[in-house]
């Protein structure tokens, strides 16, 4: 049993290779992934969660990952998650790997929002606003622009010193960005918008998002977290990462649901659906399409084999 740490998982995982992979996996519809459990494990004033996300494909392989959410690790110079990913042999049951949960799932993440967004964002999409500057954001230009031909990032954060740092590495990384302190009138400019933060409250408002745009919220995974408001989820053509977890968690979704503004009959499709060709994506160049994600455990079973190179 070999441990793969950080480096070897960002080698192992180009994301076009990985974009493909997941693309394969959803289509396909052998991996096996119950709903998540989350536990809420913080101390008062200071919320933390684990999680726990196991998924198998019978006689092949078998993982899980362990993931901590620590949202007060900022004020530490911390990533919010921390994790840890394990693959067993799918024959045995043997311990095969151990691996950097990590850059796993910063790079299975990116990926499933670049995945979605080939069906979803327009062709020449070229202006994509990040909303957060945490350790997600760059994975999540380098993924987009890998399908889309983005030309400009525009990032913003609650501190602004964060977002210029974040600009400047990603310039450092070969991508046009700038860091912009007004994101309402960053959100007007945008063909994609991808959020990743820890928000309890709308900061992506239907109100600024103009036709034809492509909207990716990542980052909220409880009910209690979100990152649009009511006015952006009933204007858009929703689909989600998994229909079942996204309906379980995701704040995005289950907020509107709770205040009329939405239903679960109006969900256009998950990953499976659109990468199975079940659904369609975008056909409208003026439509506003809406892509949630709260994680799925198939795209950690995926990208651990490729990270274990026995996929």
């Amino acid at each position: 049993m070999r441990f793969h740490a950080a480096d070897d998982v960002h080698r192992a995982l180009a994301f076009p290779r990985l974009i493909e992979a997941l693309a394969g996996a959803f289509a396909a519809g052998t991996v096996e992934a119950p709903v998540r459990a989350a536990y809420e494990v913080g101390q008062p004033g200071a919320p933390a969660h684990l999680l726990t996300m196991p998924a198998w494909q019978r006689g092949q392989a078998i993982g899980v990952k362990m993931v901590n959410v620590f949202p007060t690790n900022a004020q530490r110079g911390l990533g919010a998650v921390s994790s840890l990913y394990v693959l067993f042999d799918g024959q045995t049951g043997a311990p095969a790997a151990i691996i950097d949960g990590e850059a796993l799932t910063n790079r299975r993440t990116a990926a499933a929002s670049a995945l979605a967004a080939r069906f979803l964002s327009r062709p020449d999409s070229a202006t994509l606003v990040l909303v957060g500057t945490g350790h997600l954001a760059p994975y999540l230009a380098a993924a987009h622009a890998s399908v889309r031909p983005i030309t400009r990032i525009l990032v913003w954060g609650r501190s602004g010193a964060k977002a210029e740092a974040a600009a400047a590495g990603l310039r450092a990384q070969g991508l046009a960005a700038e860091a912009v302190f007004d994101l309402s009138a960053a959100v007007r400019e945008a063909d994609i918008v991808s959020a990743a933060t820890t928000s309890t409250v709308p900061l992506v408002l239907g109100a600024d998002v103009r036709p034809g745009t492509h909207v990716d919220l990542v980052g909220a995974f409880t009910p209690a977290m979100r990152e649009s408001d009511d006015a952006l989820v009933a204007k858009a053509q929703v689909y989600v990462d998994t229909a079942a977890g996204t309906l379980a968690e995701a704040g995005d979704l289950l907020q509107p649901i709770a205040a009329g503004a939405w239903s679960p009959e109006r969900l256009r499709g998950d990953l499976h659906d659109l990468c199975a060709g079940r659904v369609s994506g975008r056909q409208d160049a003026a439509a506003v399409t809406l892509f949630k994600s709260v994680g799925a455990a198939l795209e950690d079973l995926v990208a651990a084999r490729l990270v274990a190179g026995n996929a």
